[in-house]
């Protein structure tokens, strides 16, 4: 990870919707509430630069001689550092977003302010969100509050991702490689705390949707193993619990259709290679009553570039 994908990690003092509201009201004065929301303030403007990719605002947040130092050590000094940084992750990450937990922010001196937080930044590529611990010192110069010192630590995730991470292949998007007129499409993206792998599923004829399903994987805790939860535009709902063996999945599920009829199966899905996987149903059952089972249907991994032109 990049210098810079670390600066935008450590970008605590800059959210709005992870502060929490008792941190204003500890304030025992109303200068020190206003300072609080102040540094609150600022994060308005660090989310629309950064979102506008506007390197030269985002550096603003700065003061003129602040610094940054990441995990390996490497230190950035000054504003037009931190700004030429920028404009390279910007250049180079279009769509990026970061998540901010602030821990506690202390303003000591009328002048000096202290925050401490986890972040997480996530690409546009859908891959796992990285994430840190940070230190943030903030000072107000002529009226205004600045960051002066952002400095960067280890953060080792008390959430649920290890177990996930078994799957973190399949993070993108996938096509079915039939021939019929039927087009199945399936995506993988992380959840924004890391803690769920969130799958949706579409099926189209000539480029209408026909159907749509959503998913959510997750670690359960108490049973020890993957678990789903799944909902059909239909009204249908299922689970499923995962198990795998190397390259091989196996999904046993139970759903309630919208009819209100139940049905079960077993399905596996098979990791080819990096960019093929398969899947298949196996013992079905409707209400009890045995269904065929469902051939191998073959999937290929859609290119990030393609992706991109299709929305251009």
């Amino acid at each position: 990870m990049t210098a810079i994908m670390k600066i935008i990690i450590l970008l605590g003092t800059l959210s709005l919707t992870c502060l929490q509201a008792d941190l204003l009201a500890a304030d025992t004065t109303n200068e020190r509430a206003s300072d609080r929301q102040a540094i609150l303030n600022n994060a308005k403007t660090f989310v629309n630069a950064f979102e506008q990719g506007d390197a030269n605002a985002v550096a603003a947040m700065w003061s003129e001689d602040g610094d940054y130092t990441d995990l390996t050590g490497r230190h950035l000094e000054g504003r037009t550092a931190i700004k030429n940084a920028f404009a390279d992750f910007f250049n180079e990450n279009k769509g990026s977003k970061v998540r901010i937990d602030v821990t506690s922010l202390r303003v000591v001196t009328p002048d000096t302010a202290i925050e401490d937080g986890i972040t997480s930044l996530t690409l546009a590529d859908g891959s796992s969100p990285n994430q840190a611990r940070y230190t943030n010192v903030h000072v107000k110069k002529n009226g205004q509050w600045f960051l002066q010192s952002v400095r960067e630590a280890p953060y080792v995730s008390s959430g649920n991702y290890e177990h996930l991470r078994g799957l973190e292949w399949a993070v993108g998007e996938w096509v079915d490689e039939g021939n019929g007129p039927e087009v199945d499409h399936v995506r993988f993206e992380w959840s924004e705390d890391g803690n769920f792998l969130i799958s949706t599923q579409d099926v189209t004829v000539k480029d209408t949707l026909i159907s749509r399903a959503t998913e959510w994987i997750a670690w359960d805790p108490a049973s020890q193993q993957m678990r789903s939860w799944s909902f059909v535009a239909d009204g249908s709902v299922g689970q499923g619990s995962w198990s795998n063996d190397g390259n091989q999945w196996m999904i046993k599920t139970s759903a309630i259709l919208a009819n209100g009829k139940k049905l079960t199966a077993t399905n596996i899905v098979t990791r080819e290679d990096p960019d093929t996987i398969t899947w298949q149903s196996k013992d079905r059952t409707l209400d009890g009553t045995a269904l065929p089972d469902v051939n191998k249907v073959r999937m290929k991994r859609v290119p990030i570039e393609a992706k991109t032109a299709n929305q251009d």
